[in-house]
């Protein structure tokens, strides 16, 4: 309180006796997988098509990252972090290079801004010093740039990869071997043939990673705001043959873990290619046998445009399912299932599901996509992969992890506040004015505040003891809303006409 020595009126700014809660973000994706350029093993987010395609490259032939990307923003998903493995580790260098061609002890390329045919021609003059030569640049047969009287040396203003790199705006200069000056010819900057966007081999440590060094899958550790995980390009290199089935398991184990030691995201898990519901069934039940509340499958994988190929491809669903939960989320809430939902861009379907394969398939916890005449292909289905039935639905998985978010971020500012009953009755009414908005949209169930949540800190849950390890304990209860997986119509047949009553 502050110290009132002179008569005069004050005023104090008092705060209020809770501060709100705001709901964090619930859409947030990110993918693992191979790009034909971009940097490696780097978290990098982007919030639209044309981000990724200039960072990343476009559609490539073989693997699954773009089309999971693009189907994720036409579905309408919004931001999302890339993490592109397969190479070299945090280096940045790109699968496709640019015209370039050897020189002596240096390599020549060309600038992304130079065009047309372009060569560099190595000159000396009988009064040269040994060390020296000239370089001429041409462009379509003239003469574009000219760097007189450059050096090999490596020391001095005159050093001909210093003096191309200030000057030139066509070539670049990098020393690959001894610096000597290079011998008297032409040679054309000429593009060397790519490299593939999928590496030959892979291991399952290229997709998991390594959390001390931000690798793969482990670097999406420091990101906060993540909430749903794919690796799409799993699949291309089991498609290839690099991994096998047990691989994939080790890495879709791996995806799982990550979301469950986070606590705050889920996997979005792709069945392997080319399978029929039985063998879908089999896979999921003898082979992968995954049992989480923070993992979803989906089943079977759509066909859509391919514009590397040239016509259609069937891919990996996990992408259009991310961007249909994020769609569902804005335009309805994380409470309400992502099912029943439109796949944009779904051509077809690999499989044609009837109702009684999905029957087989939906008790195990696998979604169908299925195709229904004048409604188009639309999401089926809207479990986790847990045994539980606490945590059967997705929607209720996903709310959960929404209001524990929420609630973190919003309650920080009670930490090293005086634990007493002033700092519990603030706390119960900070969150409850929170849960009451969130009753208010319809992500609790109840007819009553009373009956969709309670709140509790107080001296019950606050003894002596807790307050002097210095815990402050607060008990929460919803009553989380759970889609109307089975609607049931009751028809019976009644008496028609009407009966006359005689006096």
């Amino acid at each position: 309180m502050p110290s009132y020595l002179s008569p005069g009126v004050y005023v104090e700014e008092v705060e209020s006796g809770s501060r709100p809660i705001e709901g964090v973000g619930t859409a947030v994706a990110a993918f693992v997988g191979f790009a034909p350029q971009g940097p490696f093993h780097t978290p990098t987010l982007v919030g639209n098509w044309a981000q990724f395609s200039q960072t990343f490259g476009d559609f490539t032939e073989d693997c699954y990252l773009a089309h999971a990307v693009y189907g994720y923003f036409l579905n309408g998903g919004g931001n999302c972090y890339i993490v592109r493995v397969g190479g070299s580790r945090g280096n940045g260098e790109t699968s496709h290079r640019g015209p370039q061609a050897e020189l002596g002890g240096y390599r020549v390329a060309a600038l992304p801004s130079a065009e047309g045919e372009l060569s560099v021609e190595v000159t000396v003059g009988k009064d040269d010093p040994a060390d020296r030569f000239t370089l001429l640049v041409k462009r379509d047969g003239k003469v574009a740039e000219s760097f007189e009287g450059v050096s090999a040396a490596k020391r001095g203003k005159d050093n001909a990869v210093k003096v191309v790199a200030e000057k030139s705006k066509l070539i670049t200069l990098t020393e690959i071997g001894q610096a000597t000056p290079p011998q008297k010819g032409t040679v054309v900057l000429a593009a060397p043939a790519p490299v593939p966007a999928a590496p030959s081999r892979i291991q399952p440590e290229d997709y998991v990673g390594d959390v001390g060094d931000r690798t793969g899958l482990s670097g999406l550790e420091v990101i906060d705001e993540i909430t749903m995980v794919a690796v799409p390009d799993l699949m291309s290199a089991y498609e290839r043959g690099t991994v096998d089935l047990e691989t994939v398991k080790a890495v879709q184990l791996a995806v799982i873990a990550h979301c469950e030691l986070m606590g705050d995201r889920m996997a979005i898990l792709d069945p392997p290619p080319d399978m029929s519901p039985q063998q879908v069934k089999d896979w999921r039940v003898d082979l992968a046998g995954y049992d989480s509340k923070y993992a979803a499958l989906y089943y079977p994988w759509v066909k859509v445009f391919d514009p590397a190929a040239g016509g259609n491809e069937f891919v990996p669903p996990s992408g259009h399912m991310a961007g249909v939960w994020a769609r569902n989320d804005a335009q309805r809430g994380v409470h309400k299932a992502p099912a029943n939902e439109v796949v944009r861009g779904a051509i077809a379907l690999q499989s044609q599901l009837t109702r009684a394969e999905q029957e087989l398939l939906n008790p195990l916890g696998v979604n169908c996509v299925r195709a229904f005449p004048g409604r188009g292909i639309r999401v089926w289905g809207a479990r986790t992969l847990s045994s539980d039935p606490a945590w059967r639905y997705l929607n209720v998985r996903r709310l959960f992890n929404y209001l524990e978010e929420s609630i973190l971020s919003g309650t920080q500012w009670v930490v090293f506040e005086p634990n007493d009953d002033a700092l519990w009755a603030k706390i119960r009414r900070t969150i409850s004015a929170f849960l009451v908005m969130e009753w208010r949209k319809g992500s609790l169930f109840g007819l009553t505040p009373d009956e969709a949540y309670f709140v509790k800190c107080d001296r019950d849950t606050n003894p002596a003891e807790s307050i002097d390890a210095g815990q402050v304990i607060c008990e929460i209860g919803v009553a989380p809303v759970k889609p109307a997986e089975f609607v049931i119509f009751r028809l019976s047949q009644m008496s028609g006409g009407t009966s006359l009553v005689s006096e």
